[in-house]
């Protein structure tokens, strides 16, 4: 007869890693595509290969920078609060792919050709630059 030990205890920082990698993947591929719709609408940049090359050696870095938070969340916040470490990340998450988006993709020193102040004429009027 085998004894049944005691149950493993959970693993609680790779418990948010599959959130944290699809949460990341989608922050990354929003910030990029809205950062690439800014660039070409406003004229910013060398060209449509330079900004594409740009955005893609970008995108790893965005996805990792993202899912991190997300793990640290559910390794400490998660434990106890899962309702709270999951609206803690969702929150995060919005707000950094703003960030990047007003910061990487409306460039305040270069010059505005096309969209006054580097702002899209796309660009909806509620969320602040």
């Amino acid at each position: 007869m085998v004894e049944a030990g005691p149950p493993s205890p959970p693993r609680p920082w790779s418990r948010g890693m599959l959130s944290g990698v699809l949460a990341g993947g989608l922050a990354s591929v929003a910030s990029t595509a809205t950062i690439g719709r800014v660039w070409a609408a406003c004229d910013i940049g060398a060209g449509a290969g330079a900004d594409s090359a740009t955005l893609l050696f970008l995108a790893p870095v965005i996805w990792v920078a993202a899912a991190v938070p997300w793990v640290v969340l559910h390794g400490t916040l998660g434990r106890r609060h899962p309702r709270a470490a999951l609206t803690a990340g969702l929150a995060f998450t919005v707000w950094f792919t703003w960030f990047l988006v007003t910061w990487l993709g409306m460039a305040d020193s270069y010059p505005a050709p096309v969209c006054p102040g580097n702002v899209p004429p796309w660009w909806p009027g509620f969320i602040p630059v």
